[in-house]
């Protein structure tokens, strides 16, 4: 199929179908002409790359696993992949949480504390 057809198929523009070419996501076949051609098997491959960018993971963590799936099947070594990614946005939360909560320390006591005249309030009048 060509390249509208897949982007028709997929929901995902022509560009992006470029830039997952670009990143050596997805290789479609050429013609003599230099069209490109995708398999039917193209547009799971579009899906699982969505599923994955949606999940937080990057283009070269992508074009890293996604040489693990087999006929649509996930093998051991994505698995296990996938568990470490998990696990590195897990602590990537864990770590954001604890700014936040930081941060809500920070503005719950300075909040009890405010000034008139405070040159850092943004309505104090000049």
């Amino acid at each position: 199929m060509r390249i509208g057809e897949l982007a028709r198929r997929t929901g995902v523009t022509t560009r992006a179908l470029r830039y997952y070419e670009e990143q050596e996501l997805l290789a479609p076949e050429r013609s003599g002409s230099g069209q490109r051609h995708y398999a039917e098997d193209a547009v799971d491959r579009i899906h699982l790359i969505r599923q994955l960018y949606a999940a937080g993971l990057s283009s070269k963590v992508i074009a890293a696993l996604t040489p693990c799936v087999i006929d649509g099947r996930a093998t051991p070594e994505l698995l296990k992949r996938l568990a470490e990614e998990r696990d590195h946005l897990d602590r990537h939360i864990a770590d954001l949480t604890h700014t936040r909560d930081r941060l809500d320390s920070v503005i719950a006591g300075a909040s009890s504390n405010l000034r008139t005249g405070d040159p850092c309030r943004r309505d104090t009048a000049t």
